[in-house]
């Protein structure tokens, strides 16, 4: 499948649930922040599932697709990723890590479509960290950069 490159990326918004508490974590995300201008995160409390999908719900707005990340979700290569991100149409994106308990039904029941990062577990925090990653490898294979080899 032949990629489009192109210099525009979606804007989007990471909805996720728990604070960041190991330092190592934090400064990786800050770097790929900084690499990602595009890109607001939501830090929603822990706050039981129920709360938190009301709080996420109520983050999408008009034309906004939800993408829950979930384990049941599709699996996508980088590449397919990045090809995914240049073509859905929306004005935003907004993409959400649940906490350990994992995303209410109503979140998992109007999202747009469900991803998964791997088959594997792994705890919020780090989560949040491969994602922000992926969305920046996604970034550089759409700009043709040499970064994803």
């Amino acid at each position: 499948m032949a990629l489009r490159l192109t210099m525009s990326f979606p804007k989007i918004k990471l909805a996720a649930v728990g604070k960041i508490k190991k330092g190592w974590i934090r400064e990786g995300l800050e770097v790929y922040q900084k690499r990602l201008p595009e890109l607001n995160i939501v830090e929603l409390k822990d706050a039981g599932v129920d709360k938190e999908g009301e709080q996420i719900l109520a983050l999408v707005k008009g034309s906004d697709r939800l993408i829950a990340l979930t384990e049941e979700g599709q699996l996508f290569s980088s590449q397919h990723f990045a090809d995914y991100l240049s073509r859905v149409d929306s004005n935003c994106l907004v993409f959400v890590i649940g906490s350990a308990e994992g995303l209410s039904a109503s979140v998992k029941r109007s999202a747009f479509q469900q991803l998964s990062l791997s088959p594997m577990t792994f705890p919020h925090e780090i989560a949040r960290l491969l994602f922000l990653e992926q969305l920046y490898r996604a970034k550089t294979i759409l700009q043709g950069s040499r970064y994803h080899k």
